[in-house]
């Protein structure tokens, strides 16, 4: 993030966002305990930047992209948009909030309508928000089509007539019909081939610098987020463990978990040798986190410490963030 980009207002804040889920005793009892599924997230995002967010399976990420989106209702904790509340708005005035916060799907096959035709899946928003009608709605609809590099002949036919993707430029479409300021990308590219991967993802950077987007980029791949981020969160049982530029956190990275996250990524050349930093064990249920830092279960490098007493995420001697009692040095092992 540049300088000018810190100093102003973020378009978006994010304070101990919390999202638990009950988990009842049994059919009759009360309940028991609850599954932290995101669990105190504090982040700001600028506008015109790409947050990443990255992490395994079950860590809360996506999770977090439905809160910030108002498709899933916070526990805890605010949701600051263009310098509105949007926690505990009703759903009136969600509703026209919606204009400026979109939101692209993981899965293109399931997030299209297969009864709908691709003019009427894309028209949709516009129609809801009283934005076009008649032939200058279907004149909208072609040019968004032809914006994500489809054309006026694919407009007629279903869902199902396309490839996987061909329906997420569909979905890109369809939240660019209104306009925003903000769109939340929820793993976009992991149902994709490879090389289909980064034609989407060429065409999300090519759209940013075309309308301003800011996006925030949820994957669990981090040559994807890596090719698109300027900054990038990594999330660990509900919890920012690491918040950082993307090329401090690749080339410096201060927490054990990011540090193993990048050493599983393949290296393209079998002549270089990668260092392997092995994570022991399955992550922790959320639903019972252990004491102390929710990682040292698998961390290799976890002390007494680390077992009593959960870390705050501050910022670390380069400036970058993280939620560790002992940060690696830039020779990747603990202080």
């Amino acid at each position: 993030m540049n300088e000018a980009m810190a100093a102003e207002q973020p378009l978006l804040e994010v304070k101990e966002l919390k999202k638990y889920y009950p988990v009842p005793k049994g059919w009759f009892s009360k309940t028991e305990s609850y599954v932290r599924a995101v669990d105190g997230l504090t982040f700001e995002v600028h506008a015109g930047e790409t947050l990443g967010i990255v992490g395994e399976s079950g860590c809360g990420k996506s999770t977090a992209g439905q809160l910030i989106t108002q498709l899933l209702e916070p526990t805890a904790g605010e949701i600051i948009f263009a310098g509105r509340k949007l926690t505990g708005m009703n759903e009136e005035s969600v509703r026209r909030i919606r204009r400026d916060l979109q939101f692209v799907f993981q899965d293109p096959f399931s997030s299209l309508n297969p009864r709908m035709k691709v003019l009427d899946i894309v028209a949709e928003p516009l129609i809801v928000h009283g934005l076009a009608k008649g032939k200058q709605l279907r004149t909208e609809v072609i040019r968004l089509l032809e914006t994500v590099g489809l054309g006026e002949h694919h407009a007629d036919r279903h869902p199902h007539e396309f490839s996987g993707g061909q329906r997420q430029r569909i979905g890109i479409a369809r939240a660019l019909a209104l306009k925003p300021k903000l769109i939340v990308c929820d793993e976009p590219v992991s149902a994709l081939d490879v090389s289909i991967q980064a034609q989407i993802l060429n065409l999300l950077k090519d759209l940013q610098d075309q309308f301003q987007l800011t996006y925030i980029f949820i994957a669990h791949g981090l040559p994807s987020v890596k090719h698109i981020s300027d900054r990038i969160a990594v999330m660990y049982l509900g919890k920012i463990v690491e918040l950082a530029e993307r090329d401090q956190l690749f080339h410096r990275p201060k927490h054990p978990y990011t540090e193993a996250l990048l050493s599983s990524v393949p290296v393209p050349d079998p002549r270089l040798r990668k260092k392997r930093v092995p994570l022991s064990g399955e992550p922790p249920s959320p639903a019972n986190p252990p004491q102390g830092c929710a990682f040292h279960p698998r961390c290799p490098y976890a002390q007494d410490l680390c077992r009593q007493v959960a870390p705050p995420l501050e910022s670390k001697e380069s400036g970058q963030l993280a939620a560790c009692h002992f940060p690696l040095h830039e020779g990747g092992m603990a202080l």
